[in-house]
C-alpha cells in the first residue's frame, strides 16, 4: 500500500518544505506555502507504470530519416490572427497554453477558434471547469456562433476529461481552465502546484498518444505571469499571452513559447459586441489618431517577430517641481529610456536633470525591442525643445552608449512597411556608408543621434546651442 506523507509547496517557485514557513527561502515571497498531501509509489508500482508508459504512447528508437511527419499536416482555423501567431495553423497532438487577465477575452477568442475548427475538422471538445454547459452555450449564442460539431461539457476531474478525450476522440480538445481541474488520487486542492502539473502532464500523455490538440486556458498571477511557477511552460508546446487593456477595443496576441514555429510573433484582434475580430493592417490602426505637426511625437518601424509594425512613440518634458524628478514610460523599457536620457544629456548637452519625462508608445503596444531608442530620442528632443519633427518621417535603430546609431534586424521588412504606408523619409543605421547622412531621397543613413537630430530638428540645436555655456558653468565645480 503507498505511504503517504505531508509536504508544504510554495506556489510561486515550487520550493518543498517539510513545514509550514511564513516567508519562502527560495523566492522571498510571503505566504505562499500549501499544505499537500503525498502517496508515495513503491518500486513495483513504479514499474508498471514506467512498462505502462512503453506500451502506450512510448516508441522505440528510429532513425530520423525513417520518421514521417507528412501525416500531419497544420491545421488553419481560418482566423488570420490567430494562425499567424500559432506559425500557420494547430499542430496534431499539441498541447497549447493561453493565458492573460481575467477578462481580457481568452474564453471568447477560443471560443471561436473551436467553433471555426470544429467545422474544419469535423469534432471538437469545449470542457468548462468554471462554467455550466448552460452558460457556454449563452456565451456562443452572443458571439453568434452555431454548431453541431462542438460538444460541450462541465468537468473538473481530470481522470474523467482522459476518459472524454480517448473515447470521443475529437481533432482538438478545449480546457477552461487547468488551474480548476483536480485528479482524485491527490489530496491537494485545485490550484496547487501540484495539482496543475500533474493535470497538465496526464493532459499532455493523452495529446501525444491519441494525436489530438489541447488548449489549456491558464490564469495569471498578479504580477501578469502565468500561474505554476514555470511548471506549465515547461510541459507544454506553445504558450499564448493575451494582452491589452480590459477597458480598450484593442488585444494582442504574443507567442512566448512555439516548439513548432518561430515565438515573439504577434496578433491584434479587435473586440466588439460580435466576439473578437482580426485587425489586418494594425500599423494603420496605431498611427489612425496621430496630430501632425505635434511635438515629442515619431512613428518608428518596429518587428514584432516576423511582422513588421508601425507605431507612435510620444514623450513629453515639463519642468520637475521636486528633487528627484519623473520618469514615468509605458510601453517601452524603463532601463532603456535611462539610457537615452544619460545619452542625450552627455553628448547632445540636453537638459534633462530637472525636467519630467514622460514616454509612451500609444495603441497598448508594448515594444521592447533596441530599435526603438532612435524614436525614442528624437521624441523626447522634440519634446524638450517643443519643435515638431517634419511629416511623413519614420525612424529605426539601436542607440549605444557613445551616441552611435547601431543597426537592428529586417531592417528590409521595416524600410518596405514604411514605404507602403507612404512615410518619404525614413531614418536607418549606417548600411555601408561611412558618411553620417548619405543616400536616396527616401533613406536616410545616421551615424550618431546628433546626425538624426541636426538633420531632423536643425532649429532645435540652434536654440540650445544658446544655452550651452550656461550648462558648462552651471556643471563646472569651484574650488
Amino acid at each position: 500500500m503507498p505511504k503517504t506523507t505531508t509536504r508544504y509547496v510554495c506556489q510561486s517557485c515550487g520550493h518543498q518544505s517539510s513545514g509550514w514557513l511564513g516567508r519562502c527561502p527560495e523566492c522571498g515571497a510571503f505566504s505562499t506555502f500549501s499544505e499537500e498531501v503525498v502517496r508515495k509509489k513503491t518500486s513495483k508500482s513504479t514499474f508498471k507504470s514506467a512498462a505502462h508508459s512503453t506500451l502506450n504512447g512510448g516508441t522505440s528508437p528510429q532513425p530520423l530519416s525513417a520518421i514521417n511527419t507528412s501525416s500531419q499536416p497544420r491545421q488553419p482555423s481560418g482566423i488570420e490572427e490567430f494562425d499567424r501567431v500559432l506559425g500557420g495553423g494547430l499542430v496534431p497532438g499539441s498541447l497549447v497554453l493561453i493565458g492573460g487577465d481575467p477578462g481580457i477575452g481568452k474564453s471568447t477568442l477560443l471560443g471561436e477558434v473551436a467553433a471555426a475548427l470544429a467545422e474544419k475538422c469535423g469534432s471538437g471538445l469545449y470542457i468548462s471547469g468554471e462554467e455550466s454547459v448552460e452558460q457556454v452555450r449563452l456565451r456562443l449564442d452572443r458571439l453568434n456562433i452555431t454548431s453541431d460539431t462542438l460538444l460541450l461539457a462541465s468537468e473538473t476531474d481530470v481522470a474523467q476529461i482522459e476518459h472524454y478525450l480517448r473515447d470521443l476522440k475529437p481533432a482538438f480538445a478545449v480546457i477552461d481552465s487547468i488551474q480548476t481541474t483536480a485528479h482524485p488520487d491527490l489530496d491537494s486542492a485545485p490550484g496547487t502546484l501540484t495539482q496543475v502539473r500533474h493535470s497538465a502532464t496526464t493532459l499532455q500523455h493523452v495529446a501525444k498518444e491519441c494525436g489530438i490538440a489541447i488548449f489549456l486556458v491558464g490564469h495569471v498571477n498578479k504580477e501578469g505571469n502565468l500561474a505554476g511557477p514555470r511548471a506549465l511552460e515547461h510541459i507544454v508546446d506553445v504558450v499564448l499571452q493575451l494582452e491589452g487593456d480590459e477597458h480598450g477595443q484593442y488585444r494582442l496576441l504574443r507567442s512566448a513559447k512555439n516548439r513548432f514555429g518561430s515565438v515573439h510573433e504577434l496578433g491584434v484582434f479587435e473586440m466588439t459586441e460580435e466576439g473578437m475580430r482580426s485587425v489586418d493592417n494594425p500599423s494603420h490602426l496605431f498611427l489612425s489618431e496621430k496630430r501632425a505637426q505635434a511635438s515629442g511625437s515619431v512613428v518608428v518601424a518596429t518587428v514584432e517577430g516576423s511582422r513588421p509594425l508601425l507605431v507612435e512613440v510620444q514623450a513629453l518634458c515639463t519642468p520637475s517641481y521636486f528633487a528627484a524628478p519623473r520618469r514615468a514610460v509605458s510601453g517601452a523599457d524603463f532601463n532603456r529610456v535611462a539610457m537615452i536620457l544619460a545619452v542625450l544629456e552627455k553628448r547632445l548637452r540636453q537638459r534633462l536633470g530637472d525636467m519630467d519625462v514622460f514616454v509612451n508608445v500609444v495603441g497598448g503596444m508594448r515594444v521592447t525591442e533596441p530599435a526603438l531608442d532612435l524614436g525614442m530620442a528624437l521624441a523626447i528632443v522634440s519634446a524638450l525643445t517643443d519643435t515638431p519633427l517634419p511629416d511623413k518621417v519614420c525612424v529605426f535603430g539601436e542607440v549605444g552608449l557613445s551616441g552611435e546609431v547601431r543597426q537592428v534586424r529586417h531592417a528590409d521588412r521595416r524600410l518596405q512597411e514604411a514605404k507602403r504606408l507612404g512615410f518619404s523619409r525614413i531614418i536607418s543605421p549606417c548600411q555601408h556608408s561611412k558618411t553620417p547622412m548619405n543616400s536616396s531621397d527616401e533613406l536616410w543613413e545616421a551615424g550618431t543621434v546628433q546626425d538624426a537630430v541636426e538633420y531632423l530638428l536643425p532649429s532645435a540645436l540652434k536654440a540650445k546651442a544658446a544655452d550651452k555655456s550656461t550648462f558648462n558653468q552651471s556643471s563646472r565645480k569651484t574650488f
